[in-house]
């Protein structure tokens, strides 16, 4: 099993910035890809970011040039900084990672972006 502890959500206005962390814990599998998704009320949860665990990325059109993804993996942490959020940013963002065989999911934060 792997917990993931996610920290960084809150309330900004639009244009500002804000930082998710998360941190895995538990495995005694490796952990390969980790990424960031989020869900609003009555929609599906969608990818945001994702990073593998030799770095490569991929985004989602709708952050691509605004959001960054990285990890560190010596602490098995995966970040997302978001710079120039916008209104429809505002979500549940979730953590998730992958193991070999698996794939585990944190208990979400909440985004808000809004004037």
């Amino acid at each position: 099993q792997v917990q993931l502890v996610e920290s960084g959500g809150g309330f900004v206005q639009p244009g500002g910035s804000l930082r998710l962390s998360c941190a895995a814990s538990g495995s005694a599998f490796t952990i390969n890809s980790m990424g960031w998704y989020r869900q609003t009320p009555g929609k599906q949860r969608d990818l945001v970011a994702v990073i593998t665990d030799r770095g490569l990325r991929n985004y989602a059109n709708s952050v691509k040039g605004r959001f960054t993804i990285s990890r560190d993996n010596d602490k098995n942490t995966v970040y997302l900084q978001m710079n120039s959020l916008k209104p429809e940013d505002t979500a549940v963002y979730y953590c998730r990672a992958f193991t070999t065989w698996n794939n585990f999911w944190g208990q979400g934060t909440q985004v808000t972006v809004s004037s």
